[in-house]
């Protein structure tokens, strides 16, 4: 099974909105679907991920496994989200070893989910 990395649209991190300008979280998933996507992860745009006060946001979640939500990220991250992906698509129970993850991943974690059901 895949792993899917949610990528908030409507986060504005804070901002008020500029007319005719992207969000925060728009941009984000531009930057994310221009650089390299990892086989095994799919990228997939949300609506709201309820991060609002840490936004940028991106969750990452896949069936059987651990799930986790990142903030204060910017469209400049993008290669070391997606690298952080690929580390959690390896992962069998999406616990990457904490040396493995990408350093915004080690400190710009916001929770972390247990399985809603057991692994395939």
């Amino acid at each position: 099974m895949g792993a899917t990395l949610h990528v908030c649209i409507t986060c504005r991190a804070g901002q008020e909105p500029v007319e005719g300008m992207p969000c925060l979280g728009a941009r984000l998933l531009a930057a994310l679907q221009a650089g390299d996507c990892p086989e095994g992860v799919t990228i997939r745009p949300v609506e709201c991920l309820s991060a609002c006060n840490t936004g940028a946001a991106v969750a990452l979640s896949a069936p059987g496994r651990w799930s986790y939500i990142y903030g204060r990220l910017a469209p400049e991250d993008a290669p070391d989200i997606l690298g952080g992906a690929a580390a959690y698509a390896r992962a069998p129970n999406g616990l990457v070893p904490w040396r493995e993850r990408p350093v915004i991943f080690r400190k710009q974690s916001i929770a972390r989910i247990p399985p809603q059901e057991p692994a395939p």
